[in-house]
């Protein structure tokens, strides 16, 4: 009998990569394959995969919310694909748990799947327990992070959220905007606004969140909106959607 594996991931190019990379392995059937988390706990209750590719990082539900959705079912060994920074690597590598950093080449990803192999012919329900031991790990520190690690231009940048202005959103990703320079960066607003101190950061629109200690003024406009004027003269807008957060932050300052 073949191995049974499910890919997980939002990126298209990943999902082509690892479907090659499979499909090459004499061993492995491809049992289908997943853009997203909610794909995926469904997938994995239907298709009982034996192995599973699982992208860390997706928009709505994430990898480890995946595996939080699983939790008490019958889980399949796991190789995380992820771009965390090396902090997060390390938690991967004391829990024993494989994973690939995007981008891998062929070896990394083999001897990734000889561990995982090997882990699953003699597992006696120690894989759960590691993989709910990582989750347990990184979940507090994913909240509330003190950075975030953003690609730009073949390099990894290590933001300080006290240096973020303010967030819009873009589709899938954000922009970080810091003084004059902007950056983007692969999360969606939400998920971003989930793991984001709230004493810290305020969302202020369906499209913006605003770091509280930059704003210097606050201006009613029509129908319950205001202007936001940051300390740099930048001016956003709070929606009256979000007039609640007005409060919020006005009980703070008092």
């Amino acid at each position: 009998m073949k191995t049974q594996v499910l890919i997980v991931d939002d990126e298209p190019l990943t999902r082509e990569r690892l479907r090659q990379l499979v499909e090459a392995e004499p061993g492995l059937e491809l049992a289908g394959e997943c853009t997203n988390g909610r794909e995926a706990v469904d997938a994995v209750r239907k298709a009982r995969p034996d192995l599973l590719f699982l992208d860390v990082q997706m928009p709505e539900l994430d990898g480890f919310g995946v595996l939080e959705e699983l939790a008490g079912e019958r889980l399949p060994a796991v190789i995380f694909v992820t771009a965390h920074d090396r902090f997060a690597l390390r938690a991967f590598e004391v829990h024993a748990v494989d994973y690939l950093l995007k981008p891998f080449d062929k070896d990394r990803f083999q001897t990734a799947l000889r561990r995982a192999l090997d882990r699953l012919k003699r597992d006696d329900g120690g894989l759960a327990r590691q993989i709910s031991a990582l989750v347990a790990d990184l979940r507090p520190a994913a909240k509330s992070p003190e950075r975030l690690a953003v690609k730009t231009g073949g390099r990894v940048l290590m933001l300080k959220l006290d240096e973020i202005d303010w967030i819009e959103s873009a589709d899938n990703y954000v922009s970080l905007h810091i003084g004059s320079q902007e950056h983007l960066h692969r999360e969606t607003m939400s998920a971003l606004e989930a793991r984001l101190p709230p004493e810290k950061f305020l969302r202020i629109s369906r499209s913006t969140i605003v770091n509280v200690d930059r704003i210097k003024e606050l201006q009613p406009l029509f129908h319950g909106e205001y202007v936001v004027i940051l300390r740099n003269g930048t001016r956003l807008t709070l929606s009256r959607t979000y007039r609640d957060r007005l409060d919020q932050l006005m009980g703070r300052e008092q």
